[in-house]
Order: structure tokens, then C-alpha cells, then sequence
């Protein structure tokens, strides 16, 4: 065999090998990542949807990333800046729905009351995207000011007054119900 074949035939294995290890984190990820996406969207197809485009972007960059134990977080900080984006382009719009919705709720997770969390929910789509991507990092998450600020790309003040308007938003819906 020539030594370009043999080149080639190692670059097929070593892309194999990429391919298992993209495909074992998406087993493990997937998850989580589409909870943490429903949480900032409130609707589980949109919530795929997102989990899917972030899972395209780390995909394509698959080969650059060095530290595999961040890439989690590295999906979220997707996620994040993904459904902000979304929110703000002209092609983003919500139905008002009057009456009752044609579809069943979605299936609650079984280690929280079914009440509470749809309550929860219910109160977090009053939000703003950046607020409710502040409220979830912060207490959902539980991450501090700085690394909340730093997944959203803005400053640890801009957290603090985002999160405290959300709180007092939530407050107000969630004393009405």
C-alpha cells in the first residue's frame, strides 16, 4: 500500500473515532440541554428545535474544542444567545390562542408537583428572553452573577437588574394565580 493511502485510511479511523465521541455526548447531553431549552422557551417543539441547532453549531466546530468537560455549557451559552436572537428578529411572532388549546399539556417531570411546575412555567413565558435566560441561569442552573453575566454576554449588573425585574415580575404574576 502507498503511504497516501495509508494516510487516508487513518484519517477515516480517526474521524470515526470524532463521530462516537460527538455521538456518545448527545446521548448524555440531550437532556438536559432540552429541559434547560424548555425552561427559556416554553414550548417543547421549539425547545428541540434549539437543542438541535446548538447541537449543528458544536458539530461543526467539534474538532477545535478543547475543553470537553465545558462543552455543556458551551451549548447553553448557544442556546442563550440563539432564542435572544430568535426573540429579536422581525420573523418571530406569538399567536394569541383564545379558547382551548388543540393539543394536550406537555408531560410533566416526575420529580417535581405537576401544579407547581406548571404554574412556574406559566409565569416565566410573562418574561423577556433575557430575563427569563437570567432567572434560569441564576436559580434554575444555579450559577453565580459572574457566570450568568458571562454565558449572557453582558455585565454582572445588568444580571442583577435583569433578575431582580424578573423576580419582581414573577412575584406579581404568580400572587394573581
Amino acid at each position: 500500500m502507498g503511504g497516501g493511502r495509508l494516510m487516508v485510511m487513518g484519517c477515516e479511523r480517526m474521524a470515526g473515532v470524532r463521530e462516537e465521541e460527538f455521538s456518545r455526548y448527545v446521548k448524555e447531553a440531550r437532556p438536559g440541554l432540552r429541559r434547560t431549552a424548555f425552561l427559556l422557551s416554553s414550548d417543547w417543539f421549539e425547545a428541540d428545535d434549539l437543542v438541535q441547532r446548538a447541537l449543528i453549531a458544536i458539530h461543526g466546530r467539534w474538532e477545535s474544542l478543547e475543553h470537553r468537560d465545558r462543552i455543556t455549557g458551551y451549548a447553553r451559552t448557544i442556546m442563550i444567545r440563539m432564542i435572544i436572537s430568535d426573540r429579536r428578529s422581525h420573523r418571530w411572532s406569538r399567536e394569541a390562542l383564545a379558547g382551548v388549546l388543540p393539543e394536550p399539556e406537555p408531560a410533566g417531570d416526575p420529580y417535581v408537583l405537576l401544579s407547581d411546575r406548571l404554574v412556574l412555567m406559566r409565569a416565566l413565558t410573562v418574561l423577556g428572553p433575557r430575563q427569563r435566560a437570567a432567572v434560569v441561569l441564576r436559580y434554575w442552573e444555579d450559577r453565580s452573577v459572574e457566570e450568568t453575566a458571562l454565558v449572557m454576554g453582558s455585565g454582572g449588573s445588568t444580571v442583577r437588574s435583569q433578575t431582580a425585574r424578573a423576580l419582581s415580575t414573577l412575584r406579581s404574576v404568580l400572587r394573581g394565580e
